[in-house]
């Protein structure tokens, strides 16, 4: 445990190097957290309680989203990128020889990566959202510390997804066409468009049912409180922790089958 604890400090360190990065990376979630909220804003002064929320809901929704997009990866890079080129170079040989497990390797350092964006593009701009909108953030602690829970879920799921995409390149050899797949079905599935809520009848309860909703819509509800009291939180968590599971669970499978196969590039 000391080993990825280590590691994930050390994906804290790297993205920290990026400072440059990091406060154009909170203008640009600032600005656009400000365009979407006055749509919002349109939006719902045309149709109150659209999706179950008030206007100050949707608000939070707008600013909460915006704090967990880099976090969550949800508009693309991330570690699965580099993993590819691993994969694409013959590098990750010298991973599979670490004395490490891959997955949870990749998992503590795309964690640290994590912590590092919530706390400077994520914090920011909803301190910024707070004092300009009415928004509807709790003042239960109880409640903060389970959108924490409910974040570190959707951060871990999250990282299971694009580890899947990472191990795709051992036979797509190329990872651009299918990370630029998984990116749009992120941002349309997750709510970082629309809360899923709004979406009607069958169409709505799938897209609910799906990962990328355990990611984003899952854990602003659990901030917002809209699950019906103690039980309708736990049911939400464990809707979090069931997708976490399966998701790493065939990371595992197809990491197996993976490795197991050799791939030769070039002459």
């Amino acid at each position: 445990m000391r080993l990825y604890l280590a590691v994930a400090a050390g994906g804290f360190r790297r993205y920290a190097t990026y400072g440059t990065a990091t406060l154009a990376g909170v203008f640009t979630n600032t600005v656009f957290g400000f365009i979407v909220a006055y749509t919002y804003v349109a939006l719902w002064d045309q149709r109150p309680g659209l999706g179950g929320y008030d206007q100050a809901q949707a608000l939070t929704f707008v600013w909460v989203s915006q704090s967990l997009l880099a976090a969550g990866a949800f508009l693309g890079g991330g570690f699965q990128e580099e993993m590819q080129e691993r994969i694409r170079t013959g590098d990750i040989a010298v991973d599979l020889y670490r004395p490490a497990d891959l997955q949870m390797w990749w998992l503590a350092a795309d964690l640290g990566r994590a912590a590092l964006q919530l706390i400077g593009r994520g914090a920011v701009p909803l301190l910024v959202g707070a004092l300009a909108f009415p928004l509807a953030l709790p003042a239960d602690p109880v409640r903060w510390v389970l959108f924490l829970v409910s974040v570190l879920f959707g951060l871990v799921i999250s990282f299971a997804v694009r580890y899947l995409l990472g191990l795709a390149a051992f036979w797509l050899l190329d990872g651009a066409g299918i990370n630029l797949m998984a990116t749009v079905a992120g941002i349309f599935f997750s709510g970082v468009l629309l809360p899923l809520t709004v979406f009607p009848g069958g169409f709505g309860e799938f897209v609910r049912l799906l990962p990328w909703a355990a990611m984003l819509q899952v854990p602003v509800d659990v901030l917002l409180g809209t699950h019906a009291g103690p039980a309708g939180v736990a049911r939400a968590l464990a809707f979090q922790a069931g997708w976490a599971l399966v998701l790493l669970g065939a990371g595992r499978a197809v990491q197996s089958a993976a490795t197991r196969k050799v791939v030769v590039q070039g002459g």
